[in-house]
C-alpha cells in the first residue's frame, strides 16, 4: 500500500464540521431514544420534560445554535493509518485548529481554562482538545469525536476493584455511582462503563463508551445482558427526566472492556447528560 498524503487543512475542516454539527444537531440515536422515552414515560411531569428536550433539539437544529449552553470539552479517539502523511502542517496542530475554529466561528461557549488549580484563565477558544490516537494499518484517518459537558462529567468515578468483588461488585459500584449522582447530571443520562486495563485505561474505555450509539449493544452477549440489567436497575431509581421523577433516568448503558492484571478489576463510570453529542468522520 502506497503512502497517502492528506493536507492539514482537510483535517482542520473535518474537525471543525464535526464539532459544529454535533453541537447543533442531536444524534439520531439520542433523538429516537428521547422520543421512545417520552411515549413510555408514566409521569406527566417527566413526559413534559422529555417533550421540552425534543423541542429544544428541534429548535437548535433549525436555527443552528447549541443544544446546550455547556458545549463541552472536546475529546477525540482517532485511528491513524500508518500509511498517512500530513502535508502543510502537523496532525496535532490541524486537529486543535479545527476545534478552535468550530468554537469561535460556531459561537459555541468556550469552557476550557489553561491551569486546573491556580490561575484558571480561559483559553478563549476551547482548546486544547483531548486526543487519543491509535496507529492502525491502512491509509485512512477515522475520528470518533465528542464534546463532554461537566455537569455530568463531575458525577463520574473510577474504582480499583479486586477480582474477589466479582460481577456483583461491578454492578454495585456502577449503580451506586449513578445513585449518588442523582439528578445532578441532567437525566435522562447515558452511562458509559469501562472495565479492565489499568486505572487510566478503564476511564478511557468509559469515555469511549459514552460515544457509542445507544441503539447498539456490546458484541459479547454477557456484557450486553449486563448493559440491559444495569439500565433497568438505574431506571427503577425513579430520578426521572430532569430529576423530577419518572421512569426514564437513563437512555442507555454502554460497556467496553479490556484485558487486565490477575490482581485487579478496574471499573470506571462516565456519566453523560441527555445531550450525548458524538459524531464520526473518515478521511
Amino acid at each position: 500500500m502506497e503512502i497517502r498524503s492528506i493536507n492539514a487543512q482537510t483535517i482542520t475542516q473535518t474537525v471543525k464540521k464535526l464539532y459544529m454539527d454535533m453541537n447543533y444537531f442531536i444524534g439520531d440515536d439520542i433523538l429516537s431514544a428521547l422520543k421512545n422515552a417520552q411515549q413510555n414515560e408514566s409521569s406527566s411531569t417527566g413526559k413534559a420534560v422529555l417533550s421540552t428536550l425534543i423541542e429544544n433539539n428541534r429548535i437548535a437544529a433549525r436555527d443552528e445554535v447549541a443544544i446546550c449552553q455547556d458545549t463541552g470539552m472536546a475529546v477525540m479517539f482517532i485511528e491513524y493509518g500508518e500509511k498517512v502523511v500530513i502535508e502543510n502542517g502537523s496532525f496535532e496542530d490541524a486537529v486543535q485548529e479545527g476545534v478552535r475554529q468550530a468554537y469561535i466561528d460556531g459561537y459555541l461557549r468556550k469552557s476550557v481554562v489553561d491551569d486546573p488549580v491556580f490561575e484558571r484563565i480561559n483559553t478563549k477558544d476551547n482548546t486544547p482538545a483531548i486526543i487519543y490516537t491509535t496507529i492502525v494499518p491502512g491509509s485512512k484517518i477515522k475520528i470518533l469525536a465528542g464534546c463532554k459537558g461537566f455537569g455530568s462529567e463531575n458525577m463520574s468515578a473510577v474504582k480499583m476493584l479486586t477480582p474477589s468483588a466479582g460481577i456483583e461488585g461491578v454492578r454495585k459500584f456502577i449503580l451506586d455511582t449513578v445513585r449518588t449522582a442523582g439528578p445532578n447530571p441532567c437525566p435522562p443520562i447515558v452511562v458509559g462503563v469501562g472495565i479492565g486495563g489499568t486505572f487510566e485505561k478503564a476511564a478511557m474505555l468509559a469515555k469511549k463508551a459514552t460515544l457509542r450509539p445507544i441503539d447498539t449493544k456490546n458484541p459479547d452477549s454477557r456484557y450486553a445482558q449486563l448493559e440491559d440489567e444495569l439500565l433497568a436497575g438505574i431506571n427503577k431509581m425513579g430520578f426521572g427526566p430532569a430529576g423530577l421523577g419518572g421512569d426514564n433516568t437513563a437512555l442507555g448503558v454502554n460497556i467496553e472492556y479490556f484485558p487486565t492484571h490477575i490482581a485487579g478489576m478496574p471499573v470506571a463510570v462516565n456519566i453523560c447528560c441527555h445531550a450525548a453529542r458524538h459524531k464520526e468522520a473518515e478521511i
